[in-house]
């Protein structure tokens, strides 16, 4: 698929709410649905081809972002991964910031066949569709991939799911232990050597999500 307020309320709505809350499970279920944590069983990269792997990380008390991703190639051997502190930020700017930084990495690593995939979907679709919309600095950062995606000789991007996006979500939250910006080529840091074999190994991951009974 190309392109994924907390309030107190008085007694009387949080009646309401359960009320309505009861009501609707009576015609929702719970469905486990088995997701691979990354396509590269059903869906590996051609041959010359590498996928990138990106997430972004903002931690809620102090609000300091970091980023990270993950390249590897058709066979989902590990190329390279990346870690980095951004500082203050606002949610969706260590998204955007990870997939430039990676695109950037790609370049200067010789990479220019690219899939690019991260569980950010409406970023997805403003990139690709070019949608100026959001905050300034979204739009800026926007133009800049942009600007850069057109040095690849071929690249696609789709959305996947957070469940299955746990190993570029554990190298944009190592930097947290790290402090300092990090690449790793050939082989991974031993935090997400386990989770780099999961994914080659097509490991499967179950997400559990509501789905309107019969």
């Amino acid at each position: 698929m190309i392109l994924k307020f907390t309030k107190l309320w008085r007694h009387q709505k949080l009646t309401q709410n359960q009320i309505s809350a009861s009501f609707a499970r009576q015609f929702h279920h719970l469905e486990v649905i088995k997701v691979p944590l990354i396509d590269y069983v059903s869906e590996r990269p051609d041959i010359g081809w590498s996928k990138l792997n990106f997430d972004g990380f903002v931690k809620h008390k102090s609000g300091l972002g970091s980023i990270g991703g993950v390249v590897r190639n058709h066979k989902g051997d590990f190329l390279l991964g990346y870690s980095e502190p951004i500082g203050k930020t606002t949610s969706t700017i260590p998204e955007i910031t990870s997939l430039g930084r990676g695109l950037d990495l790609a370049l200067e690593n010789g990479l220019y066949n690219v899939w690019f995939e991260g569980d950010e979907k409406r970023l997805l679709e403003i990139i690709a569709n070019q949608i100026p919309v959001g905050p300034v600095e979204i739009q800026r950062r926007v133009k800049i991939i942009n600007s850069i995606l057109p040095e690849f000789n071929n690249y696609k991007m789709t959305h996947i799911y957070k469940q299955g996006n746990t190993t570029a979500d554990a190298f944009a939250k190592m930097d947290h232990r790290l402090n300092k910006p990090c690449i790793w080529r050939v082989r991974p840091p031993k935090e997400v050597l386990r989770l780099v074999q999961n994914d080659a190994d097509g490991k499967i991951y179950r997400r559990t999500i509501r789905t309107r009974s019969n």
